[in-house]
């Protein structure tokens, strides 16, 4: 496991926000679930639409602020700007609405939402850089965050040229863009970002320690040169290259998740919180959306590549972050409000921070309409899609109400 160290962690009122306008925007990302139907094209505006208010409002938006708190921490030094992430946080979340709104309503509006989030992404990229460059640390978490913040630069680049491509501004092959632009942020960014703090943050919640890292280190190498290869494929319409890039993909997924295996094997602690649940629950659907996407490859079906996306979106990247919400906030509140009068008076425990039947009801509502959604989309139905989209709403209001609740005690 890695070290941790708490002297560089910037204030709380700087990271908060992050996580309760991402929760926001999750909130508003289910709700919006319910207006869709099963049967759809990635390529149909609002179908992009619902993507890029559900990645950039929420997984972005917590993603950032966990890693404006998790770099200094891990890295042992402090951030070279600490204070640029009140300048990222409006940046990110007024580009993320005027892309939306881009999307359902007026594409005019694309380049202009794309351009805020350029530049919210190009601060954070550059000043995690520069941050890096400070350690002397060489781990395999420095690692993956200097390469995905550079597949993060590579991926908001071509995505702001696609927002350019779709108001008519710039004369490019959309499809071909659209898949470099999707490899770059989801498999570059956001899977390699989540592989990293998965070393630091699993074993830290779960208590496991002494464990070897062979596995995950191949994956990483695995996996960057996978989001490579799919890159320049994609930019060079060569689909041969690219289907080597989505097998070395699935090779490193698979030593990521060996690598979980042996993690969860040395655990000390055994209680199933929500946490522990909501981990379990997303490497479930990972694997459910890995056996979906082999499926695809080999009959080609839309419904279920649909299926296999929506089971790594709303099940495995959704459940790892909000399962280690359930974690985080709790630890950053009470250390900076709490921790100081330890011996002076009574303080809450850490799980005492948030409802714990809150919790439970958020993670069964949220688990079902994940589970739901996904067999709503391969068997193209409706009432199982819809069904899935209340359910998923009702747990999203839950998550909105204990995150208040656990934020609420830093005030």
């Amino acid at each position: 496991m890695n070290p941790i160290s708490r002297d560089f962690a910037p204030p709380l009122k700087l990271i908060a926000p992050f996580f309760h306008f991402g929760v926001i925007f999750y909130l508003l990302s289910m709700l919006a679930l319910l207006f869709f139907e099963p049967t759809f094209s990635y390529q149909q505006m609002d179908v992009a639409g619902w993507i890029h208010l559900f990645l950039l409002g929420f997984v972005m938006m917590i993603i950032f602020g966990a890693m404006a708190q998790l770099i200094p921490v891990v890295l042992e030094v402090g951030h070279v700007v600490v204070d640029v992430y009140y300048v990222i946080l409006p940046l990110l979340a007024l580009g993320s609405v005027v892309m939306v709104f881009g999307f359902w309503l007026m594409p005019a509006l694309l380049p202009y939402g794309g351009l805020l989030v350029l530049i919210a992404m190009i601060i954070f990229a550059f000043e995690n850089i520069a941050t890096l460059k400070k350690t002397e640390l060489r781990t395999l978490t420095v690692d993956t965050v200097a390469w995905s913040n550079g597949y993060l630069l590579l991926g908001i680049l071509t995505g702001f040229a696609i927002a350019l491509g779709l108001s008519g501004d710039l004369g490019i092959n959309v499809s071909l863009m659209l898949k470099a632009h999707v490899y770059a942020v989801l498999g570059g960014y956001v899977v390699l970002t989540i592989m990293g703090l998965s070393l630091t943050l699993i074993p830290m919640f779960s208590l496991a320690h002494g464990f070897d890292e062979t596995a995950v280190k191949r994956a990483f190498k695995l996996v960057i040169s996978s989001v490579a290869v799919v890159f320049i494929g994609a930019v060079l319409g060569f689909e041969w290259l690219m289907m080597i890039g989505y097998a070395l993909s699935f090779i490193g997924i698979f030593f990521y998740m060996w690598q979980i295996y042996i993690i969860a094997k040395l655990t000390v602690r055994k209680e199933l919180d929500v946490w522990a649940k909501s981990i379990i629950f997303a490497f479930i659907t990972l694997i459910l959306s890995i056996i979906l996407s082999i499926v695809y490859f080999i009959t080609d079906s839309e419904s279920v590549l649909h299926a296999s996306i929506w089971f790594l979106l709303l099940g495995f990247i959704s459940f790892f972050i909000i399962g280690h919400l359930y974690k985080i906030v709790p630890f950053l509140v009470w250390f900076e409000r709490f921790a100081p009068l330890v011996g002076k008076e009574k303080v809450p425990m850490l799980h005492e921070m948030y409802s714990k039947e809150g919790a439970s009801v958020m993670f069964w509502f949220s688990s079902a309409g994940v589970l739901l959604g996904g067999f709503g989309l391969l068997f193209e139905s409706d009432i199982l899609f819809k069904a899935a989209g209340s359910f998923l709403f009702t747990g999203s209001i839950f998550l909105y109400i204990t995150m208040k609740k656990m934020l609420a005690y830093g005030e």
